[in-house]
């Protein structure tokens, strides 16, 4: 069991939600630790240490659509632009991917990130198999396709064109407002029942939020960006997720009541999950911010995952249980029935699908 014992605030790393890459992984990464002293006296001699830099490498898979079976999740098919996350969120639960290349799950996957320019062409190609079936397709499962390289790369928005072209449904989920530079599509795709968006808002503090997901929209865009989808008629569902006890749960009545006047058609939530790597960087981060209440906040986290930091079984993983989860779960349907907002099942239309062109053949209408 992990113990707070040393209260002494450690320095922060700004812009950042991950301290450190100096976590352990489930495949021996080798790490490196910087003793206290050590540290202080390098400063000494050289200064500050150089501000952590953002790193793009391009690659080019084979295949773009990832399919599951799991049982517990609405889809059966997404597709990620991106591996790794610069918007830093401390407990993201995509962070142990980086591990399998070997890179760490901590500082290396908010700066070491792949973008995969070929996207759209791969996804033209995948639809217009012979054998392929239409289903909604999810972007943003893993990593957030409108991180801060989208502005760059704009794989996102290429990926959505294909799909408008193919009228293809897919739903969408993110962090941040630069979904609205798509707007034109949305609209588009929206008025054929071909998309929904979702907008996760964690807390209602910019502060806090500076912490947890440094490099993410403010809720105050994040909130803007779900009226503006709402007013223009794209289907918008606001997640109030993760839901971390006694750091984020007081914002859960006001997040659903801004949410219901903004005119969103539905609203959800989603307990904190700290698979793998992401428990101790979480509680790294909890040492830095929030020493005096890392003991409460793990505590309650466990009380809810049956004694343990993490539930990964099918099903119980999305369903915390004991008090602490109840009371939780009796505040947000209060919370809802107030406001006149619920879960409204957000229906995409399969049958429009048309296979795009390949190679400059032309569409048979």
């Amino acid at each position: 069991m992990f113990r707070f014992m040393e209260r002494r605030k450690e320095p922060a790393t700004n812009g950042r939600g991950a301290q450190s890459s100096a976590v352990p992984t489930r495949f021996g990464l080798a790490s490196r630790e910087t003793d206290g002293d050590w540290r202080d006296h390098m400063e000494t001699l050289d200064g500050s240490p150089p501000k952590i830099r953002t790193l793009v490498t391009e690659e080019r898979p084979k295949s773009i659509v990832s399919f599951n079976q799991s049982p517990d999740i609405g889809f059966d098919r997404s597709i990620n632009a991106y591996r790794g996350c610069e918007h830093g969120c401390v407990y993201c639960f995509a962070r142990p991917t980086h591990a399998y290349h070997d890179l760490s799950p901590g500082l290396d996957f908010e700066t070491q990130l792949f973008a995969k320019p070929g996207a759209a062409e791969l996804l033209r190609e995948t639809l217009a198999r012979t054998k392929y079936r239409p289903k909604p397709i999810a972007m943003g499962t893993n990593t957030d396709p409108y991180q801060p390289i989208e502005n760059r790369y704009r794989i996102t928005r290429e990926l959505l064109e294909v799909c408008l072209d193919a009228r293809h449904p897919v739903t969408i989920t993110t962090k941040s407002d630069r979904v609205l530079a798509d707007l034109d599509l949305l609209e588009q795709m929206a008025r054929r029942r071909l998309v929904a968006v979702a907008i996760s808002v964690t807390s209602l503090d910019p502060k806090l939020s500076g912490k947890l997901e440094p490099r993410a929209a403010s809720p105050a865009k994040r909130l803007a960006a779900l009226g503006k989808l709402a007013e223009t008629g794209v289907p918008t569902h606001c997640s109030i997720s993760p839901i971390i006890p006694a750091i984020t749960d007081e914002f859960m009545e006001e997040i659903v009541t801004r949410a219901a006047a903004l005119g969103v058609e539905s609203i959800g939530w989603i307990p904190l999950r700290l698979p793998h790597e992401v428990a101790p960087l979480f509680r790294e981060w909890l040492s830095v911010h929030y020493p005096e209440r890392g003991d409460k906040v793990m505590g309650i986290v466990r009380s809810i995952r049956g004694g343990k930091d993490n539930d990964p079984d099918f099903f119980t993983r999305f369903k915390p249980s004991g008090v602490w989860a109840d009371l939780f779960r009796a505040r947000f349907h209060l919370a809802c029935k107030r406001a006149g907002i619920g879960k409204a099942k957000l229906k995409l239309d399969c049958t429009q699908f048309r296979k795009p062109e390949i190679g400059g053949q032309m569409r048979l209408l």
